[in-house]
């Protein structure tokens, strides 16, 4: 029997009874295991059972199969679910994808009528449409854990709304603010990313189902009806794009780094200010680790990490950029490896969310250590400034004798608080007793009455306002 007869060709075709019956070999075992996803996509499963049973149901609505034939078909996914979810399903690195695996097991459970699920169908329509339901899921997920992660910051800030702090420009001591106003600044960085990730699913949440290889099908098929069986917002509206695009998950990495990016300046913070030479924080000893031979050391690993595996994220988006680049329309094959970087970003986002909501109400604040590193680096010079000009003066003219004034301060040893009348007066006659109002740092602080400001009363209000959920 020759090596290109129909019967040689059929030894292999039953190993991969979707596209094998075309070639006169089998493909080697590398080239198998290279090819392969079906290991790294298990996750997808479910929603690809849940893209096919909507499949299904539009194409015996269409009567493009029978009505017995989606029953069964229906039952035989039900049971694969259960199968999957018990972890009874057997995985078959021959089948190649997650795809092919399932829908032989389903044609083993209810025979012709599995073959015809694909009817209408091209795994580049299924796969597309598998992802952005799972990413659908994944970005629910985050955005419920960035407003959980929004709402610890904004109690942490409604409990130190008052505690001074210095505020820091280049890390050097600038102004005095309040440990609730800097930390409200970090969540209205995670409001806005929440706000980013719903924006997103809204380009995720369109439905590819029926673009089928890359033309459509010639089946009377209705791809609206799908798409709401799904609970997709409406359908892609050109069947190349459709197969092609992966625009949404870059979008979603692209929001998966500035979440990170955000984390990681906190986690920053968050490491500095546990510096015994800070001494501002210390964080819950559940998110801390010791040392193998410094029994004193309490290190922040949690924060630490986070700022770490930001840099994978950051490489992740990068790798999405760099695979679709070149790419002609429509589906090609390196499409594959838009999953892995993508599944690992939104297991990242998910996990250090998750850590971090957790963390941030275990954070205990030494106040006094806040107080007395805002009495150094002369953090009220501005508010000096500021007081001369209301007196008259401009403000180059301010500025410039307040900076005569640090002078003086720095050869005495002094704060700017610590100058007598006498010798502010010296500086400038129109400096009165009430200049010691605003030298203070709770004058400092109360004197920003506007929204935005440090006033403490604007702190409080705007935490009360994020709790609130406005």
């Amino acid at each position: 029997m020759s090596e290109n007869s129909p019967s040689s060709t059929n030894q292999f075709a039953n190993k991969n009874n979707a596209w094998s019956a075309r070639f006169s070999e089998p493909v080697s075992e590398l080239v198998k295991r290279y090819t392969a996803s079906v290991f790294f996509e298990q996750r997808l499963a479910p929603f690809d059972i849940q893209g096919s049973l909507a499949h299904a149901e539009m194409l015996a609505h269409c009567k493009v199969i029978s009505k017995p034939d989606y029953e069964a078909i229906e039952q035989g996914l039900k049971t694969i679910l259960q199968e999957i979810e018990a972890d009874q399903f057997v995985w078959s690195l021959d089948l190649e994808d997650v795809h092919l695996n399932i829908e032989k097991r389903l044609v083993e459970l209810v025979g012709d009528a599995g073959k015809r699920l694909h009817t209408g169908r091209s795994r580049n329509d299924q796969v597309a449409t598998d992802i952005r339901l799972w990413l659908r899921h994944e970005i629910d997920q985050s955005a419920a854990l960035l407003k959980s992660l929004q709402q610890a910051l904004a109690q942490l800030a409604l409990q130190h709304y008052d505690t001074i702090m210095p505020g820091f420009t280049h890390l050097q001591v600038a102004q005095p603010v309040t440990f609730g106003h800097h930390v409200l600044a970090y969540a209205q960085m995670f409001g806005r990313d929440y706000e980013r990730l719903q924006d997103c699913r809204k380009r995720v949440n369109q439905s590819p189902l029926g673009a089928a290889a890359l033309a459509g099908t010639t089946y009377p098929i209705d791809r609206e009806r799908s798409a709401r069986h799904l609970g997709f917002e409406g359908v892609c509206r050109n069947s190349l794009d459709a197969v092609s695009d992966r625009d949404f998950a870059i979008e979603f990495c692209a929001a998966v780094s500035l979440v990170m990016t955000h984390i990681s300046r906190f986690s920053e913070e968050l490491v500095l200010w546990m510096s015994p030479r800070v001494g501002f924080i210390q964080l819950a000893d559940r998110f801390c680790t010791g040392s193998s031979i410094m029994p004193q050391k309490k290190n922040p690993d949690v924060p630490e990490l986070a700022r770490g595996k930001t840099g994978r994220v950051h490489g992740n988006l990068m790798a999405l950029l760099t695979l679709m680049k070149s790419q002609p329309l429509a589906y090609n094959k390196d499409n594959q490896e838009d999953k892995e970087g993508l599944f690992d970003s939104a297991d990242t986002l998910r996990d250090t969310l998750t850590i971090f909501v957790d963390l941030v109400p275990g954070i205990r604040v030494n106040r006094d250590n806040m107080r007395q590193a805002a009495l150094q680096g002369f953090s009220t010079a501005t508010d000096l400034a500021d007081y001369l000009v209301k007196k008259g003066l401009p403000f180059r003219d301010a500025h410039e004798t307040v900076a005569l004034a640090v002078r003086q301060c720095e050869e005495q040893g002094s704060d700017l608080a610590d100058l007598s009348l006498a010798q502010l007066q010296q500086l400038h006659s129109a400096i009165e007793a009430d200049v010691f109002d605003v030298l203070t740092l709770e004058g400092s602080v109360a004197a920003r009455q506007h929204v935005g400001g440090t006033a403490p009363e604007q702190v409080k209000a705007e935490a009360q306002r994020l709790l609130s959920g406005d």
